[in-house]
């Protein structure tokens, strides 16, 4: 009855709260119309996707991609079928072999769409997945994800990086506009401040050089240069441990499982018809080593004992086997980028955010059709310097998609962590006891985990009506003095985790992106073809 009282008054609160963020988002959206950043497809270079843009000179490259991983085989299929000329320069041609990006969110599977690249999950035995289920101490909680509205194909999607980014690379490579080659980008070609193409090595180890009025640099979370083009600030918190799982099977069909364990979570999720994923999450400082052992050691007596008994003894078995545990750092570095004329900086190796949520290629798809759209008019691109001061609407327009992403990962991350801290084991326990109530609380969580919902409003929202639910658990049933000094320090320990990275984003950008000058940026005038 009492748990009952705290969700009602957080729900009265919540739908006071909620009347007013929507009347702003219909004030934003408004606005929006009128600054008018969405163009119409007759505005193209050329819509057809065949060949030139009149009064160019032919074969001329229009713009370079360094990397052909999700964003940047992504983007160059949608410059091409608008009719850019575009030139691909990837390091290694062969299928990635990876244990990151084989999770597309909802949201992202949309993007896909969006792009006309939605056919590249066909034929990969990608999985569809529902949702997650959380498990904590014997119970759980089954987190799905609102799909409700939308075709029966919706979902998340499942499959092998590596399989993927090769059919993503075939669409690209479809278009006769557009080349992919096999080469490593040395450095950036500058001329007066001005970028004007890349050096690179080509398979022979030949020197080379490629011009093009703009250089898009995508070339993942281990770029080599990204720090003349951003300031780049990463930090490490923990490393996913990952293997593969055969003749294995989750409670819930189409669903994945993220375990809350002592020291770290533990997530399984299909990633085929026979293979199950499990990253184990390592803290950065307890890293132990695979070659002597010592990694084998620690999941067996430390991580075993705590997944689920459906998936024990192929757990075991998936650590026994040679050569299948592999390592992957996961990397938090919020976007900060320099303007650079002639060239610009998206993907992973401009903004990456913990990997426990597998948001990543959901907020590289978004960012690859914000730039679609604000290239589409553009029919000149050499004058570098206005380009750029145009381009820099980009990094408001994306915030809602990305800021709400990033925010989400890196919040949940710290507070699916085991601390010794009281406070911080409250907190976790308040979010489980969260999304455990269902409804509104878990499918408003569950939008934003899925990209469906990338709004940074929505997040601060329920993360003020997850603390009021949280300090009232603690003050159940009678309001002692230690009860509330709990409840004081939940709510100081939360918001030590919340702020700091909501300012790592851009408060302004996140909550106020009508306030920032460069959101209302328009095509720059150059001459007419």
């Amino acid at each position: 009855m009492a748990e009952q009282y705290i969700v009602g008054v957080a729900g009265v609160i919540a739908f006071l709260l909620g009347f007013v963020f929507l009347v702003r988002s219909w004030g934003l959206s408004k606005l929006k119309k009128a600054a008018s950043m969405e163009f119409p497809k007759e505005s193209c270079v050329n819509k057809n996707g065949n060949g030139d843009a009149e009064g160019e000179g032919v074969g001329t490259t229009e713009i370079i991609i360094v990397g052909a991983g999700v964003a940047g085989a992504a983007l160059a299929y949608s410059l091409g079928k608008d009719g850019r000329r575009v030139r691909v320069i990837e390091r290694d041609l062969n299928a990635p072999n990876r244990i990151a990006g084989e999770g597309l969110m909802p949201g992202g599977y949309l993007k896909l769409i969006e792009l006309g690249l939605g056919d590249c999950v066909d034929e990969i035995d990608a999985q569809q997945i529902l949702g997650y289920t959380l498990y904590k101490d014997g119970k759980d909680a089954p987190i799905s994800f609102p799909l409700e509205k939308f075709q029966s194909h919706v979902s998340a999607k499942n499959f092998h990086n590596g399989r993927f980014v090769q059919r993503l690379r075939k669409k690209a490579a479809s278009l006769h506009n557009v080349s992919l080659e096999q080469g490593t980008v040395t450095s950036l070609l500058e001329e007066n401040g001005i970028i004007k193409g890349v050096h690179y090595k080509d398979k022979s180890g030949q020197m080379l050089t490629a011009s093009a009025p703009l250089t898009v640099v995508c070339d993942g979370s281990f770029s080599n240069l990204r720090r003349s083009l951003c300031n780049p600030k990463v930090d490490i918190p923990s490393y996913f441990v990952g293997f593969l799982l055969t003749n294995c099977k989750l409670p819930n069909e189409k669903y994945g499982a993220i375990i809350l364990a002592d020291p770290s979570p533990i997530l399984f999720y299909p990633i085929s018809g026979t293979e199950i994923r499990c990253l184990v999450d390592v803290p950065s400082q307890n890293l132990p080593s695979v070659s002597n052992g010592e990694m084998a050691h620690y999941l067996k007596t430390l991580v075993a004992p705590k997944v689920l008994p459906e998936a024990y003894n192929s757990f075991i078995s998936a650590i026994e086997k040679k050569d299948n545990i592999r390592i992957m750092p996961n990397k938090i570095m919020a976007g900060a980028p320099h303007l650079t004329p002639g060239a610009f900086l998206i993907g992973d190796a401009f903004n990456t955010r913990h990997a426990i949520t597998g948001g990543g290629m959901t907020v590289a798809l978004s960012d690859v059709v914000i730039l679609r759209d604000l290239l589409r008019p553009l029919h000149d691109l050499s004058d570098a310097s206005a380009i750029c001061k145009y381009l820099e609407s980009f990094y408001t327009l994306r915030k809602p998609m990305s800021s709400t992403i990033n925010t989400l990962a890196n919040v949940l991350h710290k507070v699916f962590s085991a601390s010794s801290d009281p406070a911080m084991e409250n907190m976790q326990q308040t979010l489980f006891g969260y999304l455990k109530l269902g409804g509104f609380f878990s499918s408003g969580v569950s939008a934003m985990f899925s990209g469906l919902c990338p709004r940074p409003l929505s997040l601060a929202f329920h993360f003020f009506v997850m603390a009021i639910y949280g300090v009232g658990q603690l003050l159940l049933p009678f309001p002692s003095p230690k009860r509330l000094l709990d409840g004081a320090k939940l709510l100081w320990v939360a918001s030590s985790v919340f702020l700091p990275i909501i300012h790592s984003e851009g408060i302004r950008q996140m909550f106020f992106p009508l306030t920032v000058p460069a959101y209302y940026r328009t095509p720059p005038k150059g001459k007419k073809i």
